[in-house]
């Protein structure tokens, strides 16, 4: 289990979903400093912002554990395949939470003032690498399978 290439992409992956919440997924300039993340409400922002926020702050943590449970999955690699299916569902609704959510917060914080400037937060970019991380994992449970198939002709 622990010397399969794919264990090292689910166990980096999980690493970087749950690291995510730790950081501002967004970092918006509007004369203060204002953060959007997981968990992170803007007063007064409206319920698009904070469902977005609450809801990447689920996904995040909730992608981290189906990555983590697709590693002891290891016999049935149907069910190890199916879950990293599920872990990528997880991951682009994280993502579009994010964005979503601060779309919104951008469109509220100009009403309050017009110049206002934005960047990605390191939260947008520890999850970008996970789509990738699940492919090769995905990669490695298909190399498995064909080996364990050839191995069962014997």
């Amino acid at each position: 289990m622990f010397s399969r290439i794919q264990t090292l992409y689910l166990f980096v992956a999980a690493l970087l979903a749950v690291g995510s919440m730790t950081m501002p997924f967004w970092t918006f300039s509007a004369g203060q400093v204002i953060h959007f993340g997981d968990f992170m409400d803007v007063q007064g922002a409206g319920l698009i912002v904070t469902a977005g926020s609450l809801t990447g702050g689920l996904l995040s943590p909730l992608t981290g554990i189906v990555s983590l449970a697709t590693i002891f999955m290891f016999k049935n690699r149907k069910l190890q395949l199916t879950l990293i299916v599920l872990c990528v569902a997880l991951f682009a609704a994280d993502l579009f939470s994010g964005l979503v959510g601060g779309h919104f917060l951008k469109q509220y914080l100009e009403t309050k003032s017009p110049a206002i400037s934005f960047t990605p937060g390191g939260g947008l970019f520890m999850l970008l690498p996970e789509p990738v991380l699940f492919w090769l994992a995905s990669l490695g449970v298909k190399k498995d399978e064909k080996i364990a198939t050839a191995y069962k002709r014997l």
